[in-house]
């Protein structure tokens, strides 16, 4: 990694908490956040795959155990990550305005971690207040504050603006992360899609850093 040049690069990554590849994605951006450190700019974004009305999916459903049998378990081991089917399918809105709240109140990498956390290794209802409230203070939130942003909707608008960014961008699943010079627009950005590897994802940083 070339560290002498004042290139800065620009990351937005769009995800979802009751998405497994989000997660498996998750220990792989912490290590690029060691590596390349202030040359990257951050911004989170939130995506829903299955906002309301849209049905969740039954947790004993056969199509979802083999994707985690095939798929997510096997990844799970490689990355070190204990994951296990979570017993309820919740909507995400909940999840991702209050990871707003954390971001606005400088708690958002723990708030993030946590609940990813609560859903795929504790099997909690990330869609139930209580649960969210519960993972805020454990993340150093002010519970009772974001209550109360929750029942106000005041971060909704912040989740369907990012939603309605990935959908001008034409980005339909997540983890999508958009990898751009920071003096570039995001139009320009390259379209990184997937539960990708840490050398592929050096590779394409390196390539722009120069």
């Amino acid at each position: 990694m070339n560290t002498g040049t004042p290139t800065t690069l620009r990351v937005d990554l769009w995800s979802d908490y009751v998405c497994p590849f989000s997660y498996l994605q998750l220990p792989v951006l912490e290590q690029l956040q060691t590596l390349y450190g202030p040359l990257i700019q951050w911004c989170w974004h939130a995506f829903e795959l299955r906002p309301e009305p849209l049905a969740t999916p039954d947790p004993c459903a056969e199509h979802l155990r083999m994707t985690w049998s095939r798929a997510v378990l096997p990844m799970a081991d490689k990355r070190q990550l204990r994951m296990k089917i979570p017993p309820v399918q919740p909507h995400s809105r909940k999840a991702l305005q209050a990871a707003a709240f954390a971001r606005a109140y400088g708690r958002f990498e723990a708030f993030h971690r946590a609940v990813f956390q609560a859903f795929f290794e504790q099997g909690q209802d990330i869609g139930d207040v209580q649960v969210l409230l519960q993972v805020a203070s454990m993340a150093g939130l002010d519970a009772q504050a974001l209550q109360a942003a929750l029942v106000q909707g005041q971060y909704c608008a912040s989740v369907l603006a990012d939603e309605g960014l990935a959908d001008q961008l034409g980005l339909r699943a997540v983890p999508a992360l958009l990898l751009r010079r920071a003096d570039q627009p995001l139009t320009e950005a390259q379209v990184l899609n997937g539960t990708l590897p840490l050398q592929r994802l050096t590779q394409a940083f390196d390539a722009l850093l120069g």
